[in-house]
């Protein structure tokens, strides 16, 4: 304390808490983080971050509250369970602490860094979506900048071994988060959203399918969106990179294809395939599902420190 960075604490020892952690002491200008808190004391995590000098407490939100560095914390990460931030929204609000929300809770608005960001700054609690929006959404944006999306569906494949409870215990709600943000951040007319866990070893890398249904722009149009918008997300997520050259189909009058809800559909079928590589802050390589979205808290948070709170190291 005292060297001009806004105070955070971390909700959540696990994989994702400690990931954000490592990316903060690394990389971040604005943040320091002054607290982790979980609720098992025999916690990997809360071993590994006290070592580090971090304040620890295994007593979850409530002992949060009693610990001497609340008081000068003024960003809070959840990294827990959807079930759990509810709780952890209502007695944050009530301190007027800000809130960065990690789980599919969706209480906030939906904020995806390269979309909608700057719209959101003064937002008391903000939602990251999930991983697979966070790594499709952008995608669909850039599209839906100049063409009508239709349809937007997106198949995320992780690692099992980067699965851990919490994102097990989500995977409900990411279905459902996921597809909402495509529509309400993405702007496409329709979203769906598949996460596969792919048991296989070594471990794969994250993988991500986008596939779009638009009309008003044409193929090379379109290519150049998406490819502006990979450079964007790359600023923050150095691993994520196209798999392969956009391919598209056009389908015409006499080879529509049918949208369930929609009717028959007219113009371009493109499909995006994406591959994220974790920056290995503190979670092998293959975690790109987890690394995509403790680096867009980061991004949100360091936006947030710099643009709405106006001090942090210059």
């Amino acid at each position: 304390m005292g060297n001009g960075r806004i105070q955070t604490a971390i909700l959540g020892s696990g994989n994702i808490g400690m990931d954000l952690l490592f990316k903060i002491r690394r990389a971040s200008r604005y943040l320091e983080c002054a607290a982790m808190i979980g609720i098992d004391a025999r916690s990997h995590g809360l071993d590994k971050a006290r070592g580090l000098g971090v304040a620890v407490t295994a007593g979850g939100i409530d002992a949060f509250v009693d610990m001497p560095q609340f008081e000068h914390v003024q960003i809070v990460f959840d990294a827990t369970s959807a079930a759990a931030h509810g709780r952890h929204d209502r007695i944050l609000r009530q301190h007027g602490k800000q809130l960065i929300d990690l789980t599919p809770a969706a209480l906030g608005p939906y904020v995806v860094p390269v979309i909608n960001m700057d719209a959101h700054l003064d937002a008391p609690n903000v939602n990251l979506v999930s991983c697979g929006g966070q790594a499709t959404i952008p995608i669909v944006g850039a599209i839906a900048r100049i063409a009508r999306v239709h349809y937007a569906e997106i198949v995320a494949s992780i690692a099992s071994r980067s699965a851990g409870p919490g994102t097990r215990a989500n995977i409900d709600e990411f279905t459902q988060t996921t597809a909402s943000g495509l529509e309400r951040v993405g702007g496409a007319d329709k979203g769906k959203a598949i996460i596969i866990l792919n048991p296989a070893e070594p471990p794969i890398t994250m993988r991500d399918t986008v596939i779009t249904l638009s009309d008003g722009a044409d193929e090379d149009a379109i290519a150049d969106a998406i490819g502006g918008m990979v450079e964007q997300v790359q600023a923050y997520v150095p691993g994520y990179r196209l798999k392969q050259d956009v391919q598209f189909t056009r389908h015409g009058s006499n080879h529509p294809l049918f949208i369930p809800g929609h009717g028959e559909f007219t113009g371009i079928k493109a499909i995006t395939l994406l591959e994220i590589e974790g920056s290995g802050d503190y979670l092998p390589a293959y975690a790109g599902n987890l690394d995509v979205m403790t680096a867009s808290a980061l991004a949100i948070g360091e936006r947030i420190a710099r643009d709405r709170f106006g001090r942090g190291s210059q």
